[in-house]
């Protein structure tokens, strides 16, 4: 199993628009404190799979010579999550002009359909064009290489896809929890025994819909993976300061991070 952190930061990225300076804010000159949205790309068993989509995930996918997608997940149809769809005609067009199997909530699936009616389609309407067949996520998806077991997780007024990913060759497991207030019962049993933790972190300080840093590794040191990485981190939060502060098998993640959780 390969894993790629396309984008780390949260809804505004980082820097953000206009983004204020002082003390408490990360230090631009480190390259790992420059974050765009959130999305994360997995090769398991062979089949590649993408989650989320922002605003950037087209620089994205040429930074980190993204070439191909089978299946699409989007956790929940916030902007930074979703605005990005239109950029996967490519890989319909790479798919010889076929429909990308996109999978999501019944209410994230409504979000696409009202952004991109253009899209619902069996195949393209031409060549460059983008065409989703629209698929509710079950609880769990079978794919060629392994499964994908999928929870709720509270974010707010909504709920977020949480994903668990398993390779049936290697056996290996990552859980994927970003967006969310907290872990629910079922996602800290989905997650147990996971060699490979990705958890939401905003910030410092508390926030009503987003884990902050505390409450992060309180959740990752519960659930006791090998190796946790917190993601969709504000310009609060400093990578270098952050880093040196947090224990050990916890660390943040930035954006072009790989991982091979064969190795």
């Amino acid at each position: 199993m390969k894993f790629l952190f396309l984008g780390t930061g949260t809804s505004q990225g980082v820097p953000m628009i206009a983004q204020p300076e002082g003390e408490e804010t990360c230090d631009l000159s480190n390259r790992k404190n420059w974050r765009t949205r959130c999305a994360v790309h997995l090769e398991l068993g062979g089949e590649h799979i993408q989650v989320d989509a922002g605003p950037e995930f087209r620089l994205q996918c040429i930074e980190n010579a993204v070439d191909s997608i089978d299946h699409f997940i989007l956790t929940h149809a916030h902007a930074d999550h979703v605005m990005g769809m239109d950029d996967l005609r490519r890989f319909c067009d790479l798919k010889g002009g076929e429909a990308l199997p996109v999978y999501s909530t019944t209410e994230g699936l409504d979000r696409v359909r009202a952004i991109f009616p253009y899209a619902i389609a069996h195949k393209p309407a031409s060549i460059g064009y983008p065409a989703f067949n629209l698929r509710r996520m079950p609880d769990r998806l079978e794919v060629s290489g392994g499964w994908i077991d999928a929870t709720r997780l509270p974010h707010g007024s909504i709920e977020v896809l949480g994903l668990v990913f398993t390779e049936k060759q290697s056996g290996k497991r990552l859980a994927y929890y970003t967006d969310c207030k907290r872990l629910t019962e079922q996602a800290y049993r989905l997650a147990e025994g996971v060699d490979v933790l990705v958890i939401d972190g905003l910030r410092h300080s508390p926030h009503q819909t987003h884990m902050n840093i505390e409450e992060a590794v309180a959740a990752a040191q519960h659930i006791k993976a090998t190796q946790t990485y917190i993601t969709h981190m504000t310009y609060f939060v400093d990578y270098k300061k952050t880093s040196s502060e947090l224990p050990d098998g916890i660390a943040l993640a930035y954006d072009g991070l790989s991982i091979n959780l064969s190795e």
